[in-house]
C-alpha cells in the first residue's frame, strides 16, 4: 500500500506595497526560505490606510494601526498567514489573537540629516536660520525645535523617492530620515549625518522588522524563531513597554536608546511638547532579561517627572485637530 504524502503547507506573507516594506518583506522571505526550503512561502500585497492618506499630517489622522491595520485583519481572516512590518509602526498593543512572533536584527535605528547640494557643507547644527526641515515625524519635530528653534520645520510625505524629489527640487533644505530605510533601498549616500542622540532619540522599534502572526499558529511561531535576533528583541521589547506604558502611539514625541552592556540593558527615554519647550528625559539600567519591567519602570519614573502632562497636552492638541 503507498502512502500519500500531503505537500508542504503554502505560507503566505502580508506586506504593504511600499518599495520598503516590499524590500523588507521579500528579504523576510529569502531568510526563510534558506531555513525551510521545502515551505512555499508567498508574499502578497496590500494597501494599508497609511499609504492611502499622504495630503494630511500622521497625526491629525488618528495613528494607531495606521499602516497595519488592513493586515491584521488579513491575517483574522486567514488570508495571510503572517505579516512583516517595521517595528516602529506596529502598535504596542495588538488584536486579539495575533502576537508579535519574532523581531529581525535591528539596522542602525538613528534618524538621519539629508541635505540639499547647496548645504552639502553644512552639519544639523551648521544650516542658516529658517532653513526649511521636512518631517513628518512629532517626536524628530519636537527633539529638533528643542535644540534649533530656529529652523523652519514643514510636513513631508509620501515614499522616500517622493520625499528625495521634493527635497531635490528646493522645496526643503533638508530632510530627517531613518537611517535603517535609506539602506535598505539603496540610498545610504544620502546620508549626509547620522544625528547624534543627544540631538535626536529614535523612535521605539526604528531599525527593527517586526513579524505578527495569529497566536493559535503554533506551527508557524516556531518556524519564525528562526530569524529572530535576542538582543534586537530584548532591546526592542523594552521600548515598547516603556511606549505602551506612557499610551503613546507612533505619533507622539517620544524617543528612546538602548544598549546591551554584557547582561545589562540600558534604557534611555525621552516625552518632549511639540514646540520643544518642554522635555523630560531619563536612563534606567538593569538585566536584559528583565526587559519589559525596565521599560514600564522608566515610563513611571518619567511620568512622575512631568512626562505625564506633557502627552496630555499633546492628545488633547490632537484632538482639536
Amino acid at each position: 500500500m503507498t502512502s500519500v504524502v500531503s505537500p508542504p503547507r503554502t505560507i503566505r506573507i502580508g506586506s504593504r506595497k511600499s518599495q520598503l516594506a516590499l524590500v523588507q518583506t521579500y528579504w523576510v522571505q529569502e531568510q526563510l526560505q534558506k531555513s525551510f526550503p521545502d515551505i512555499p512561502f508567498e508574499v502578497h500585497t496590500m494597501s494599508t490606510q497609511g499609504d492611502k492618506i499622504l495630503d494630511v499630517a500622521l497625526a491629525k489622522i488618528g495613528d494607531k494601526g495606521l499602516f497595519t491595520k488592513e493586515l491584521e485583519v488579513g491575517m483574522l481572516s486567514l488570508e495571510i498567514d503572517f505579516a512583516v512590518h517595521s517595528l516602529k509602526d506596529l502598535p504596542t498593543r495588538l488584536p486579539e489573537g495575533l502576537v508579535l512572533a519574532a523581531i529581525t536584527e535591528r539596522e542602525n535605528p538613528a534618524d538621519a540629516l539629508v541635505v540639499h547640494e547647496k548645504h552639502k557643507d553644512k552639519q544639523v547644527d551648521t544650516l542658516p536660520e529658517g532653513a526649511v526641515i521636512g518631517t513628518s515625524s512629532l517626536r524628530r519635530l519636537a527633539q529638533l525645535r528643542h535644540h534649533f528653534p530656529h529652523f523652519t520645520f514643514k510636513d513631508v510625505r509620501g515614499n522616500l523617492n517622493t520625499r528625495m524629489a521634493k527635497l531635490d527640487a528646493g522645496e526643503y533644505d533638508a530632510l530627517i530620515l531613518a537611517v535603517a530605510g535609506l539602506e535598505r533601498l539603496g540610498m545610504g549616500d544620502r546620508v549626509h549625518q547620522i544625528l547624534p542622540q543627544e540631538v535626536s532619540l529614535h523612535a521605539v522599534g526604528q531599525g527593527a522588522l517586526g513579524i505578527e502572526c495569529r497566536a493559535d499558529d503554533t506551527e508557524l511561531l516556531s518556524l519564525l524563531k528562526c530569524i529572530e535576533h535576542p538582543q534586537t528583541r530584548d532591546r526592542c521589547l523594552a521600548e515598547r513597554a516603556f511606549l505602551r506604558d506612557l499610551e503613546g502611539g507612533c505619533q507622539v514625541p517620544i524617543g528612546v536608546n538602548t544598549e546591551i552592556d554584557g547582561i545589562n540593558l540600558i534604557l534611555t527615554g525621552i516625552v518632549a511638547s511639540v514646540d520643544g519647550q518642554k522635555v523630560v528625559k531619563d536612563t534606567v539600567i538593569g538585566t536584559a532579561a528583565h526587559a519589559e519591567q525596565l521599560g514600564t519602570e522608566l515610563a513611571q519614573r518619567m511620568r512622575k517627572q512631568g512626562a505625564q502632562e506633557i502627552l496630555e497636552e499633546i492628545f488633547t492638541v490632537i484632538q482639536r485637530g
